[in-house]
């Protein structure tokens, strides 16, 4: 039943990657204005997410190291970030040519990562996964809609970009299913990603998502995004309670 829940959470998280065609059907002007919350909602997300949701339950675990385990996770998804080059851009247009299909390799391993993520949480409880999951599709979100905007300004076809974006998308259910066979081969090796994963969370809000706030110029964009970031920590706040 486990990985019925992890193959189901990963492919709708794959299923994520199709918004692009929604994205480009709307004017650039709204498409702006609707990512910068996204962007807030997201950032929000994660952070509650890694500290009213993972953090709580490593410390509760007795995991030793958590915080090292945290210090460790932040740091392999910069080493990721710096050597495969995946580039989360959140506005309506990137111009990026040489990068896209070096894109598509970064986040190809991104979103393997976050299978093994969706994996390693459900195999917790249903409830974590379910958390855990929201967590990463607020991100993804923005996201997909910048690589596949990357993706069709560096000068491939709309269906082209659609099925490369959508098909480095898929590579969470691998990731899903190898987390799933890895928690059951390993007893604890749950409890130890828990804190390596609220690092992960950390470092894509606070090195990708949050920048992305601070370039705002426009201050009622940049004030209304501050609130969805702030709705986006109750969400997860009011998530924790619920559960």
């Amino acid at each position: 039943m486990t990985l019925l829940w992890i193959v189901g959470a990963t492919i709708v998280v794959s299923l994520i990657s199709l918004i692009g065609i929604a994205a480009l059907s709307v004017k650039k002007e709204l498409l702006d204005k609707i990512v910068v919350l996204l962007v807030g909602f997201a950032a929000g997300g994660l952070i509650g997410g890694a500290f009213l949701h993972l953090l709580p339950e490593a410390i509760e675990c007795q995991q030793k190291n958590t915080f090292l385990y945290v210090i460790i996770g932040f740091s392999i998804f910069f080493i990721l970030e710096r050597y495969f080059h995946w580039r989360h851009c959140h506005e309506g247009e990137c111009n990026v040519h040489s990068f896209a299909y070096l894109n598509l390799v970064g986040d190809g391993v991104h979103n393997f990562c976050d299978g093994i993520t969706i994996a390693i949480s459900f195999s917790i409880s249903v409830d974590f996964g379910i958390v855990t999951t929201t967590a990463i599709l607020l991100h993804e979100i923005p996201q997909e809609i910048g690589d596949y905007a990357i993706l069709v300004y560096s000068g491939l076809s709309k269906l082209k970009a659609l099925f490369y974006n959508f098909l480095c998308a898929l590579t969470s259910v691998l990731g899903g299913i190898l987390g799933y066979f890895l928690s059951k081969m390993f007893a604890n090796l749950s409890q130890t990603l828990i804190p390596f994963i609220a690092g992960g969370f950390i470092y894509v809000a606070a090195s990708d998502l949050i920048p992305e706030l601070h370039r705002q110029k426009d201050s009622r964009k940049a004030n209304l995004s501050l609130i969805t970031f702030t709705l986006g920590l109750l969400f997860m706040f009011a998530a924790k309670h619920s559960h």
